[in-house]
């Protein structure tokens, strides 16, 4: 099941966009990345909602700093040893 929400933002916006298609792409992008960050949606749920392949979602988390995976102490040991 999918929903719309219309969300106002302001116009200055648009100075750091080419056009509304793509402030439109880069703010569903950046809402998703968010929500995934809360770990309020999957990484294939995020990646679905803003229109891209779950490895290339990852790739933009990743370059936004936000992790994609949760290790515990005891996994990262492991990784490392």
């Amino acid at each position: 099941m999918s929903a719309t929400v219309a969300i106002p933002v302001p116009s200055s916006l648009l100075l750091h966009s080419k056009d509304f298609a793509s402030l439109e792409k880069r703010s569903r992008l950046l809402l998703a990345l968010k929500f995934f960050e809360l770990e309020e949606l999957t990484s294939g749920q995020a990646a679905a909602m803003c229109g891209l392949s779950r490895v290339a979602f990852l790739f933009e988390a990743g370059k936004s700093g936000i992790p994609v995976a949760e290790l515990s102490d005891e996994e990262l040991s492991a990784e490392f040893s």
